[in-house]
């Protein structure tokens, strides 16, 4: 038998997740601390996570295995992501923004109380669902450089 659903729907329990991935429920909880990632939390407060979710975290793992990034390493790479440019920010929200004028997080990390982000939910924009790995943000900066 087999299953289909969308990629993005959030189907699997933190416990379910951290098995198909062989880490510990407790990496999962330390990289969404981190701000690494988003999952997405039920009323009652228990995360659940997507097949994307999954592809994303086996990317941060791979970056931390097999490219010898640091946690600090991966955030620094994703606040690179150009995330006004998607956002169409002004250059006057630009100048209070902590996402802009910041280089160690990711904007997704940060609480977004003004500008075109104060209503956005960072699980289901395209800065966080399009750029989940260092190919995906050089790709981007590559783009950026050239026009």
């Amino acid at each position: 038998m087999e299953l289909n659903f969308p990629q993005d729907e959030p189907i699997f329990p933190i416990r379910t997740a951290a098995e198909l991935l062989n880490i510990s429920v407790h990496t999962l909880r330390m990289y969404e601390r981190e701000g690494l990632i988003i999952p997405y939390q039920k009323e009652t407060r228990h995360r659940l996570y997507s097949k994307v979710d999954i592809e994303r975290i086996e990317t941060i793992r791979r970056s931390i295995k097999v490219d010898k990034m640091s946690i600090a390493g991966i955030k620094r790479v994703y606040s690179l992501i150009p995330c006004w440019k998607f956002r169409d920010c002004t250059i006057e929200i630009r100048k209070d923004c902590q996402a802009y004028n910041g280089n160690s997080k990711p904007c997704w990390s940060y609480r977004h109380e003004e500008g075109a982000c104060s209503t956005n939910d960072c699980r289901k924009c395209e800065v966080y669902n399009d750029y989940g790995n260092c190919k995906s943000v050089k790709d981007l900066l590559k783009e950026i450089i050239s026009d």
